[in-house]
């Protein structure tokens, strides 16, 4: 199973690394420098507020179904065209919700209309999330991989054309950004649906009350989990922009944007381990093996990468906002280095919140594979108590900075729980040694980043590159990357499922 988990993993972080930095530090950078802080403040506070109704398109059904699916794959054939009529009702549902609470907290017509869109856009991803959980759990994780990838490819081409050609003769508008993802969601959306057809054999679309309501009742708990975790992740730029003046709020909202995208793209990488350890843990589960070996593996690969990271970037944070981002039309130097040094601490703060973030990919996914939802949930409900909490207290008095605090105690909290709910209730090892190496690790990288920088002269990222790459040779010393052991668990046989 390691051997398995492994080679996918690879080819996953593979396709993902050669898409997504360019698609985040390329194209969606450029985007924000061109259409500027506020209008890209203003997109990123609507699309986070769309995503907190996000639960309302799925209502927990692809994390059930990708359960259910690597434990039972003849079920597809079964459920497939009455889950996709409950998702096409979800949607209608969805749409209507978001446009009309947009309405009572007081969005305006160009917000509205924009509102609209991205909703559609939700809609179409949350459809393309549910039938990819069906590719990955029926264990095709290469095929999941090119679709995780898919949209982004469309989007690069569309939006480089976009920008970097003379085809729009009045400028490029963050409206042109919105109507490019439709277009990449419909077509990957297009392409998905007939690769599940294929597997199913059948879909006729019916209305099926009593299976609605069992699979409703299965999925609620994953629902309820997805919809306060999505609140006390994806709140923060909408209490910003609501909770100050305009036009400080939108502003404000795009200087957070400014270093959430880094968190973002950290997010999807930690992401893509959960997306293959789940249907794993719930097929380890079910058969009672020991999952102890797969948790001690994606452990240590995750938590060191994200610590290299995290704890060499705190050295580079304002020669990293610098490099990514321009002064804007009209915008004095001293408001853009005001701008640049806030973004600096932003991504400093969320880069410790992505710390947090990657432990709960590993833990959350096994307690979730595990069925243990009403704790997950339990956690999750004080989760978002405390960050709303800090959110109203901080964001009036720091702004943008305050909100970053709040994800960081926020996260850790959430953390620190998981961890210890995950060794109590599947009584693993604690892996106290693995712990203590990623601490010795830190440490040497936050040496090696402190002398760098102090008894060298040379070009920042050359400064970087050489603490990305002493953090590499400690990992390896620390046994935290044994090369020759992963070489040996790639050479075991593929795992059939």
């Amino acid at each position: 199973m390691k051997g398995f988990f492994l080679k996918n993993l690879a080819f996953l972080l593979l396709l993902n690394f050669l898409i997504k930095p360019f698609w985040i530090l390329g194209v969606d950078r450029s985007v924000q420098n061109v259409v500027g802080a506020t209008d890209y403040g203003l997109y990123f506070s609507l699309f986070n507020f769309s995503y907190l109704f996000f639960i309302f398109l799925d209502l927990g059904i692809t994390n059930y179904n990708n359960r259910n699916i690597a434990r039972n794959n003849d079920q597809l054939s079964i459920h497939f065209g009455s889950v996709a009529t409950l998702k096409l009702f979800l949607g209608l549902t969805y749409g209507v919700l978001v446009i009309i609470v947009g309405h009572i907290i007081g969005y305006k017509e160009r917000q509205l209309n924009l509102l609209i869109w991205i909703a559609i856009n939700q809609f179409l991803l949350s459809f393309i999330l549910y039938l990819r959980s069906n590719v990955s759990g029926l264990l095709m994780f290469k095929t999941d991989s090119i679709l995780s990838v898919m949209d982004k490819i469309i989007m690069i081409v569309i939006v480089s054309v976009l920008l970097w050609t003379s085809v729009l003769k009045n400028g490029f508008t963050i409206e042109y950004f919105i109507f490019s993802q439709t277009a990449a969601y419909l077509i990957t959306f297009i392409i998905a649906f007939f690769i599940v057809f294929r597997k199913a054999g059948k879909l006729k679309f019916k209305w099926n009350n009593s299976f609605f309501i069992s699979i409703l009742k299965n999925s609620i708990p994953f629902a309820i989990l997805v919809l306060v975790m999505s609140l006390y992740s994806r709140m923060d730029s909408v209490l910003i922009e609501r909770l100050l003046p305009d036009p400080a709020g939108e502003q404000q909202a795009g200087v957070f944007a400014q270093a959430y995208r880094l968190l973002d793209a950290g997010q999807n990488i930690a992401y893509l381990f959960a997306v293959l350890l789940l249907p794993l843990f719930s097929k380890m589960l079910k058969q009672k093996e020991n999952v102890q070996s797969l948790i001690r593996i994606s452990f240590s690969l995750l938590l060191t990468g994200t610590l290299i990271f995290v704890v060499s970037s705190q050295f580079f944070a304002g020669d990293l906002m610098k490099a990514l981002y321009t002064r804007g039309n009209g915008e004095t130097w001293m408001h853009f280095q005001v701008r640049i040094q806030q973004s600096a601490f932003i991504f400093k703060m969320l880069m410790w919140s992505f710390v947090a973030i990657a432990s709960n990919y590993i833990f959350g996914t096994l307690l979730t594979a595990n069925n243990n939802l009403k704790i997950l949930n339990i956690v999750a409900v004080f989760g978002l108590v405390l960050n709303l909490t800090l959110n109203f207290i901080f964001i009036p008095r720091y702004m943008a900075e305050g909100a970053a605090i709040a994800s960081l105690v926020t996260m850790t909290f959430s953390a620190f729980i998981q961890y210890f709910v995950a060794i109590k209730v599947i009584k693993l090892n604690p892996e106290i040694k693995i712990i203590f190496k990623l601490i010795l690790l830190s440490a040497g990288v936050a040496l090696s980043g402190w002398l760098i920088q102090k008894n060298t002269d040379i070009i920042w990222w050359y400064q970087w590159a050489i603490v990305l790459l002493m953090g590499i040779i400690f990992a390896v010393l620390l046994k935290l990357l044994n090369l020759k052991k992963l070489l040996v668990i790639l050479k075991e046989r593929a795992y059939v499922a």
